[in-house]
């Protein structure tokens, strides 16, 4: 940690650049995440999408540039000291205890104990039954001992994205959320988006889908060979706009691309 500052923006990265070798990964990443935003990022394989996620969530240390969180300057992160600060990540690979019903897999790793570290089995449950609803959950369905197997894998992710809020997350990445679902799962993911924005959070949404990307998303990055190539707030286009912007970014190579915010 070096300053802090007056910042409108929740995380915002300063010509980041990241090598493997010879490998320039980013060159001069500058992006940011308003607070209660959520922004779509895109790109084909390769682009930096992974490596710059792992720069914010404190896995990769960057060669250079600056790192702001909520107006404070890093040069780096730790994994540890980026949860400290409000930002988790939910992977393509769900992390759920399949055979534990719901309230565990809510409190998983944060369970509420007494002094004697009994655990407050009711009070977890009465806790997860409040997040539930304010996810969208129906309660009829979806009660605390529910068997966190019998779940399909939109409502799995949902349980990742309730858990992530509980406990304290401003800024939730999801990495391909939507790519193994079916259409009904991925609108169920889609809605779970909606409502962390609806609770004042904000979301990095990462996905080869642009139609997901667009019915959620306030703000459109786009990356290319390590490069943030478009910058649009979604409002400014039709998704049509959007894809013709991708195809000339594959077809001309990497090009600066903003429309007025």
């Amino acid at each position: 940690m070096i300053a802090e500052k007056e910042s409108k923006y929740l995380v915002e990265t300063v010509n980041i650049t990241k090598r493997f070798g010879d490998i320039v990964a980013l060159r001069n990443v500058n992006f940011k995440v308003g607070y209660n935003e959520v922004v779509g990022l895109v790109g084909d394989n390769g682009a930096g999408k992974s490596t710059l996620m792992k720069i914010i969530t404190g896995v990769y240390e960057p060669d250079e540039g600056d790192i702001y969180i909520k107006g404070i300057r890093f040069k780096k992160l730790t994994p540890k000291k980026a949860r400290e600060l409000g930002i988790t990540i939910v992977h393509q690979e769900r992390t759920v205890a399949e055979k534990q019903p719901l309230w565990r897999n809510i409190f998983m790793g944060n369970e509420k104990t007494t002094i004697l570290k009994f655990l407050k089995i009711e009070e977890m449950k009465e806790e997860s039954m409040r997040i539930l609803k304010d996810m969208g959950f129906n309660p009829l369905v979806f009660y605390p001992d529910k068997i966190a197997k019998n779940l399909s894998g939109g409502y799995k992710q949902g349980i990742q994205i309730a858990r992530a809020m509980h406990f304290g997350a401003d800024l939730v990445i999801m990495d391909e959320p939507t790519i193994q679902l079916s259409l009904k799962e991925a609108n169920r993911v889609l809605e779970f988006v909606k409502a962390l924005k609806g609770n004042g959070k904000s979301c990095i949404f990462i996905s080869h889908n642009i139609y997901h990307v667009y019915d959620i998303a306030d703000r459109i990055v786009i990356m290319d060979r390590g490069r943030i190539v478009a910058d649009i707030k979604t409002s400014s286009v039709t998704v049509e706009n959007l894809i013709d912007i991708m195809i000339n970014i594959a077809e001309r190579g990497v090009y600066q691309y903003e429309m007025n915010r």
